[in-house]
């Protein structure tokens, strides 16, 4: 396959056939809202704000991170720029209403705000929930909405129940209608799962799908079905845990976290491997781990997450480190490459 030329940060993809275009590096709002680990609103704005310095354009948020609270903080922040500038992405299938358990801190969020989810897919869950966001953000124009969560990862065997919602419940409507009526101009999933858009795009005309994982460099299934397909239908993917929720950020003696939980020991020892190859190229690992997506004509960006402003820095280094052929070259004869992915390469 055709490699891909490195890129910059600011340097910007289409969605789709939409007219929108995200910078190469994006932010998405997890740790905004909470994500393992409290922090203060002070914290969240310099993130921001750093992440604006550095030439990101798209944010994405949904009501799920810190129960609302990432809406919140990213509405105040983001108001503060010109609306022109930016393109805005948030999800829906979740409404959220005043808690009435004790939070047993289950789903990762630290210190929340105190509301609880109801998931809902129906034709009018979806439409409170996008003008519920438009109200915690304080901005209108959102520009991409997305389905969050849909899939048999997050709901088992309740998944058809919630499927047959957008089907049959009229969710696939109310998002082709917020799309033809120019409140939103592009809309798609936010799930963990290739599966999950596969089928959804047998079912709407999907502009884009954020993908969690799925395509980093510990994980490269997808280049057999879901981004031929994407492709072949020019549904732009929007990558985010490209480091597959921490353990490809600092590498085995950071944070063991794979996927939202603890990294088994099979991760674990095929990270270490990844890590001795690029030590050995003298390439930071986690360089790697923000470049190899983007090289797939797909991913029209990749979001990263960050608690502050200095996280915001070393993922712009990151991505913008030069790494010569010489490393891809290497992680494809160890087996820890699949050789159909493209691979980003310099001065091209």
């Amino acid at each position: 396959m055709q490699s891909e030329s490195l890129r910059r940060v600011g340097d910007r993809r289409r969605i789709g056939r939409t007219a929108l275009e995200v910078t190469a590096l994006s932010l998405g709002s997890a740790p905004l809202g909470g994500l393992y680990r409290d922090l203060s609103d002070e914290e969240a704005m310099a993130t921001i704000a750093a992440a604006w310095d550095a030439g990101m354009r798209y944010f994405d948020t949904a009501p799920h991170y810190g129960h609302t609270k990432a809406e919140h903080r990213l509405g105040d922040a983001l108001r503060r720029y010109p609306r022109s500038e930016y393109v805005l992405s948030t999800k829906v299938g979740r409404r959220f209403v005043p808690r009435t358990t004790p939070y047993d801190g289950r789903d990762g969020w630290q210190n929340p705000l105190p509301f609880e989810a109801i998931y809902d897919y129906t034709h009018d869950g979806i439409m409170r929930s996008f003008e519920d966001s438009q109200q915690r953000l304080g901005i209108v124009d959102i520009d991409i909405v997305l389905i969050h969560d849909i899939g048999r990862v997050t709901h088992g065997e309740e998944n058809a129940h919630y499927w047959k919602q957008l089907t049959e419940g009229g969710g696939f409507r109310a998002l082709d209608g917020l799309r033809s009526s120019g409140a939103v101009k592009a809309i798609g999933l936010g799930v963990n799962e290739g599966a999950a858009i596969l089928e959804a795009m047998e079912e709407c005309d999907l502009d884009c799908a954020l993908l969690a994982g799925r395509y980093t460099l510990l994980e490269q299934a997808t280049l057999a079905d879901l981004l031929p397909a994407c492709t072949a239908r020019n549904v732009s993917i929007l990558l985010g845990g490209a480091f597959n929720s921490g353990i490809l950020a600092r590498g085995v003696q950071g944070d063991l976290k794979f996927n939202y939980g603890e990294a088994p020991r099979e991760i674990v020892e095929r990270v270490a491997r990844l890590e001795a190859v690029c030590r050995a190229h003298g390439v930071p690992l986690a360089a790697a781990a923000l470049q190899f997506p983007y090289a797939h004509p797909a991913v029209a960006t990749v979001l990263t997450g960050a608690r502050n402003a200095a996280e915001v820095r070393e993922n712009v280094a990151s991505f913008e480190y030069a790494i010569a052929p010489a490393l891809w070259k290497a992680l494809r004869e160890e087996g820890l490459l699949d050789a159909r992915a493209p691979v980003p390469v310099v001065g091209e």
